[in-house]
């Protein structure tokens, strides 16, 4: 037995030294690449080039949480919508851009690139296009997302093998009741709402009629603004696109080129010939003039200089909403305040901009984030940009903004509030564990998850839930200047798209991120040029190292897998975050009902 212990205190010994090594070495390496991207210079810019955007990506509201700007050859996984549009916008003025080259495919990731966010990238890809500068994009195998921006381009081509798989929207989400009943997990839920299906996944095998019925409402607004948007640019009516798209399912090129969505038909290498002869490149052996739209937005877009005093800050409630801190995929209601409440006493900032792409998620945390926006608005105006989702608890902490700001595809309302109760009991006594209790009251150990809730327990959890949802009802009359019985008539957990929200009162006016700001910085009184800052910041790569050890590693950090593995491995992530994210102390929830992702 000792010979046992001292081998395995050795082996233990061996993987700690081991570990640490590995540890120091990573540094180590790590340290050198940045090294080595710092001294790096700007690329220079030739006269006459071309922006490449490639869609290889995926879009987030907020700025990525770590900066590989100097690691970066001109391609990330991650761009922020912001940087994006400032991009566009300064390369319309710049008399060095030629023009845009739009390719690749979207790589959607949580709450990313969302067809609200996507809107405005395209509203500045069609700013870009007004100017006289033309937008070329060039598809190969292109979903809904992808062709959504290629189609506000001049010149939409496609390569003779290529695809468009643009049949229309689809949602479709997992449910767990049957497993749950299989592997003996119990699930006891309390809800107000009867469109506040998000338990639903958890109780049953399909959807609820009023579930199917708004979501094929949601659905179908959704489409036809998709729809129109690419009908204006590609100058066809929606009832020749629905009727191609039904036609066809996937559209070759021939029958895109028919239904004149697309506008030719050429191989990569044709185009880029095109593009050397545009940009008066005669070598063989190069490309045509370009750069990467993320190494232009990094090196050669500036802010404009700011005319006055004072700034506008653009806070960032991108992921679900838990209560505590949060990881860099949520957002931490306990985090959130404390940066509110910093913005709000600092005298420099003088609006301030809130920016939802959340679906929602601990009710406390959502009145906590809530409270010192409340606070904020009696000492500067506070304003709304909602992104692709900004529903439930991202509504519940928009209620009270100034003017709120939608596109017509955000995802908004699911006016709710439900509870949801685990336990273990059956799936423990099967495998022979069982449990016993001391107490010293009736409701001493009613969170347990060792045994059901006895209807008691329910009641006042019930209770509790009824409770929330009459302040969220009266939070968003009064935010909103409403009737408390037209906002009870509007919720019981229903969402809405942007453009019916704007009709019910929901939302003031349709319109993005930069809308927003501009709009902040008159309330204000700042003039046309102010100081843009935003929470929170990116985190260079020795701040996030400094983090990360302790924790998991973060997302951006991981090898990824492709294909159908990386498919079902991604698809578990999401699921299991979702999970972990239902985190509030009481187990009571603003969340959007069930998890809306459009295909």
């Amino acid at each position: 037995m000792k010979n046992f212990i001292t081998s395995m205190l050795g082996a233990f010994v061996a993987l700690v030294v081991f570990s640490t090594g590995a540890v120091l070495l990573f540094i180590g390496f790590i340290g050198a690449i940045v090294a080595m991207g710092q001294q790096k210079k700007a690329p220079e810019l030739a006269s006459g080039s071309y922006i490449v955007f490639d869609l290889s990506s995926n879009i987030t509201d907020a700025p990525p949480a770590i900066d590989f700007g100097e690691l970066s050859a001109g391609r990330s996984d991650v761009l922020q919508l912001r940087s994006i549009t400032r991009a566009i916008r300064y390369a319309s003025n710049d008399g060095r851009i030629k023009g845009i080259l739009l390719l690749g495919n979207l790589s959607p990731k949580l709450y990313g690139s969302g067809f609200a966010a996507l809107r405005e990238v395209r509203s500045a890809l069609s700013d870009f296009r007004t100017s006289g500068k033309p937008v070329v994009a060039f598809l190969e195998y292109a979903t809904t997302r992808d062709f959504y921006l290629a189609s506000v381009a001049n010149e939409v081509s496609i390569d003779p093998y290529g695809l468009i798989l643009m049949p229309g929207l689809a949602t479709q989400p997992i449910f767990y009741a049957g497993a749950f009943e299989k592997y003996g997990v119990g699930v006891q839920v309390t809800r107000v709402g009867k469109f506040k299906s998000y338990v639903e996944p958890f109780t049953r095998t399909d959807m609820s009629p009023e579930n199917r019925e708004q979501l094929q409402t949601l659905l179908d607004d959704l489409w036809g603004s998709l729809i129109s948007d690419i009908g204006k640019s590609r100058g066809v009516t929606v009832e020749s696109i629905q009727a191609a798209v039904d036609a066809e399912g996937a559209l070759k090129p021939s029958a895109a080129v028919k239904a004149r969505l697309v506008d030719r038909v050429v191989y990569r290498d044709e185009l880029i010939d095109r593009l050397k002869r545009e940009t008066g490149v005669t070598s063989p052996t190069e490309s045509f003039k370009q750069v990467a739209l993320a190494v232009y937005a990094r090196t050669v877009v500036h802010p404009p200089v700011a005319t006055g005093f004072g700034e506008v800050a653009v806070v960032y409630a991108e992921g679900d909403i838990v209560d505590g801190e949060g990881d860099t995929t949520e957002v931490g209601g306990a985090k959130f305040a404390r940066e509110i409440r910093q913005l709000r006493e600092d005298s420099a900032v003088r609006a301030i901009v809130l920016r939802v792409n959340s679906p929602g998620g601990s009710a406390t945390a959502a009145e906590t984030m809530q409270r010192e926006l409340r606070l904020a608005r009696k000492s500067k105006p506070i304003i709304v940009s909602m992104g692709s989702y900004a529903a439930s608890g991202g509504y519940w902490i928009s209620a009270y903004g100034d003017r709120i700001f939608a596109e017509p595809t955000t995802i908004t309302g699911s006016i709710g509030v439900f509870g949801i109760q685990f336990d273990i009991q059956r799936l423990a006594n099967e495998h022979g564990f069982t449990f016993d209790t001391v107490k010293t009251g009736k409701y001493a150990d009613s969170l347990t998850i060792a045994r059901p809730k006895t209807d008691d327990e329910l009641a006042v959890l019930q209770k509790r839930v009824d409770w929330i949802y009459d302040q969220f009802i009266a939070k968003v009359a009064e935010g909103r200047k409403l009737k408390p019985s037209f906002v009870e008539e509007i919720a019981q957990g229903r969402v809405w798209s942007g453009t019916e929200a704007k009709k019910l009162g929901l939302v003031d006016e349709i319109g993005g991120l930069s809308e927003a700001i501009k709009y902040a910085g008159a309330q204000a009184n700042l003039g046309s040029s102010f100081k843009v800052v935003e929470f929170p910041r990116s985190k260079n790569l020795s701040e996030a190292l400094a983090e990360m050890f302790g924790k998991y590693a973060p997302a951006s950090l991981r090898v990824r897998s492709t294909g159908l593995v990386g498919q079902i491995v991604d698809q578990l992530e999401v699921e299991f975050a979702r999970l972990r994210a239902l985190n509030d102390p009481l187990g009571i929830y603003a969340r959007m009902p069930m998890d809306i992702v459009v295909h």
